[in-house]
């Protein structure tokens, strides 16, 4: 049993020094995992980026090689287990073994969107199957994979990637709506598997970034011919309550906190990172 203490300034720093720690992140040459990657690298972690395409990391490795951590980009699919399992041992080789686990992997498809040219009941089944693959499947195989590794040895942090749509669902894109909530539902189920069947010291939690400005929904916020925003730009700020998109280091504070001791007793839960959206009613 844990017994309480009194926190000071060096135990706070401790529980924010990622240093002796592994950390693999799928998605991690994207904008929010990339931006995640750097942090943790910049506190001392040895950070495996995952890709289908390792040099897309080439730009953050360079970034990271001004801290005190250091990263490596490694070919992984996150919808292919095989491929998962051979960059597992890679980072074993180079690193030694995974202690945590962040799934940046996932997105919408425009043919999973609806619209003025794109009925609902119109929207491609190979549109829609990609969205659940890439975020379901997708995040459950890597769970799989170094989940593993942290069950054998009772002990590690996993930090999956919701979004505010799996609280409510946004108009015009089902699959990736349904997809998320999916993802959310998964981390709650691992969090209290793992923890029940392999060990307390095992946490599962996510994180729900709100409208950040990505490629992947800048189609959707800003009109490319003025670079305005477009109406469902206009009602997202509208309904933001601090009135502006996220920017990719407004996720850091809330990624590092899940990952450290500092919520040593928190596991299933989804983080709202997302400037009050989800807890304004619209009026």
């Amino acid at each position: 049993m844990r017994v309480g203490g009194n926190v000071n300034s060096e135990t706070i720093e401790q529980w924010y020094d990622f240093s002796h720690k592994t950390v693999a992140i799928t998605g991690g040459a994207g904008v929010l995992g990339g931006e995640a990657a750097c942090a943790l690298a910049a506190r001392g972690a040895s950070v495996a980026i995952l890709d289908r395409d390792p040099a897309l990391a080439d730009r953050l490795i360079e970034r990271m090689g001004a801290g005190p951590g250091c990263g490596i980009a490694v070919y992984a699919d996150v919808l292919k287990r095989s491929t998962l399992e051979q960059a597992e041992a890679v980072i074993r080789e180079e690193f030694g073994l995974v202690d945590m686990l962040l799934n940046f992997a996932g997105g919408n498809h425009p043919l999973a969107t609806t619209g003025s040219d794109a009925s609902f009941f119109d929207l491609p089944e190979e549109a829609l199957r990609f969205v659940f693959e890439l975020n379901v499947l997708g995040t459950m195989l890597p769970c799989q994979v170094f989940g593993k590794t942290m069950a054998d040895n009772d002990g590690g942090v996993i930090l999956n990637v919701s979004s505010m749509n799996a609280f409510r669902p946004l108009t015009r894109i089902p699959a990736y709506s349904a997809a998320k909530a999916g993802v959310s539902n998964f981390t709650q189920w691992l969090a209290v598997h793992m923890a029940q069947e392999y060990s307390p010291r095992i946490r599962v939690n996510a994180i729900a970034p709100g409208f950040f400005m990505t490629q992947q929904n800048r189609f959707l916020l800003i009109d490319t011919e003025t670079e305005q925003l477009t109406p469902r730009g206009r009602a997202v700020i509208d309904h933001t309550p601090m009135g502006r998109f996220g920017l990719p280091e407004d996720l850091i504070g809330t990624v590092l906190w899940l990952l450290s001791p500092a919520s040593a007793f928190v596991t299933g839960m989804v983080a709202p990172v997302d400037g009050g959206f989800n807890a304004f009613g619209g009026v």
